[in-house]
């Protein structure tokens, strides 16, 4: 059994106060656990229930994370999803907190990320729901996107909903919070910034390139007047569906991205 300590602890967790706090964040699920057991990530701690301590010992034990019993009460306590499950794991933010770039950074940012100007990345415009962010960042990490930029106003990256989303992929992708227009505006001309847009271009039949920076804007408003100023190849996802009865007005945007990065990759990039 955990003890009140414990107990008190992890729960804290759940909130972004406290998370900012002690540096740390929580993770659930084995798959999800066991990515960032395997990442540069330093676990803390491991919960679990005695069956999933016996099946992953040796990986425990050649990393030295401290593990703690736990049986369905505890895991119920402190758990976040409406089903509990097996293994939950108490991992620091690396650094104290969210890599965010200043606009120092951005004037150097060639030095700091060379190959950022050879490659696909993302970049996000306040993306408010938790579950849209983790999806994206685990769409990015399927299709090989290694770096994604976010607003300032974007969900927090260490939200509990965000880590599980994204099953993994929060180890394996670079996330920035930047200035965003300040950003675009730094790489204007180096490369393509891609947009969705109703007046855009269709996908399918645009040529598209191997580099650039492709913007999701927020679910509720699209991409914004400032950030579209910056947009040199703007994209439209036609919709086949019938209007006899009815069709979606607009896509949630971690499937546009979806369909947008895919059509990327299918071209070969």
């Amino acid at each position: 059994m955990l003890s009140h300590k414990q107990l008190k602890h992890i729960s804290a967790l759940k909130i972004k106060k406290f998370r900012d706090e002690y540096s740390e964040f929580i993770a659930e699920g084995t798959t999800l656990v066991v990515d960032l057991i395997q990442s540069p990530f330093e676990i803390d701690s491991i919960y679990a229930i005695p069956s999933w301590i016996v099946d992953h010992m040796e990986m425990i034990v050649a990393k030295k994370i401290p593990v703690y019993e736990t049986d369905a009460l505890d895991m119920s306590r402190i758990s976040s999803l409406s089903t509990p499950s097996q293994v939950l794991a108490v991992v620091k933010i690396p650094g104290g907190a969210m890599e965010v770039l200043t606009i120092a950074d951005i004037e150097r940012i060639e030095d700091l990320f060379p190959r950022i100007f050879k490659e696909l990345s993302l970049v996000l415009e306040n993306i408010s729901d938790p579950g849209n962010f983790g999806t994206i960042l685990r769409i990015a990490d399927w299709f090989g996107i290694r770096t994604v930029f976010c607003s300032e106003n974007s969900v927090e990256l260490y939200n509990p909903k965000v880590i599980q989303a994204s099953m993994g992929s929060v180890a394996r992708i670079k996330v920035l919070k930047a200035d965003l227009p300040y950003l675009l505006g730094k790489i204007h001309g180096r490369v393509p910034v891609y947009g969705t847009f109703l007046e855009g271009d269709i996908i399918y039949s645009r040529t598209l390139g191997r580099e650039g920076f492709i913007v999701i804007g927020s679910e509720a408003h699209g991409i914004s007047t400032v950030l579209s100023s910056y947009i040199t190849d703007r994209l439209f996802i036609p919709s086949f569906g019938t209007t006899e009865n009815g069709k979606a007005e607009s896509l949630n945007a971690a499937v546009a991205a979806a369909i947008v990065v895919s059509e990327f990759c299918r071209r070969g990039y």
